[in-house]
């Protein structure tokens, strides 16, 4: 008798009575609002790109190797002509920056 009445409980679906359809509703409200709050501080949260700033990439013995500067740095950089080797670069990454290029 006592498995008969525990494969009928088995058999028979849930039924969502009016609680358990709104504390449902709750928690999915709650999740959709947690959801919009994390994509709204992910947008808006983290340090503005620098538009002073120069990024150079190049080829190292041990593989890539990549030199940044930003303010006063980039500007001595970008008027002293360092890095020779890499004109055509620095020209590009000093007139972004809006500083001017002037090559050794």
């Amino acid at each position: 008798m006592v498995m008969q009445e525990q494969a009928r409980r088995l058999s028979t679906p849930l039924r969502w009575g009016r609680q358990e359809k709104a504390a449902m509703a709750t928690f999915l409200a709650i999740a959709a609002a947690a959801l919009v709050a994390l994509v709204i501080y992910a947008l808006t949260s983290g340090a503005p790109a620098r538009a002073d700033c120069i990024k150079l990439s190049f080829a190292n013995t041990l593989g890539a190797s990549e030199v940044k500067a930003c303010g006063g740095r980039a500007r001595r950089a970008c008027a002293n002509g360092a890095y020779p080797s890499l004109v055509d670069q620095m020209r590009a990454q000093c007139a972004q920056a809006g500083f001017p290029y002037r090559p050794r």
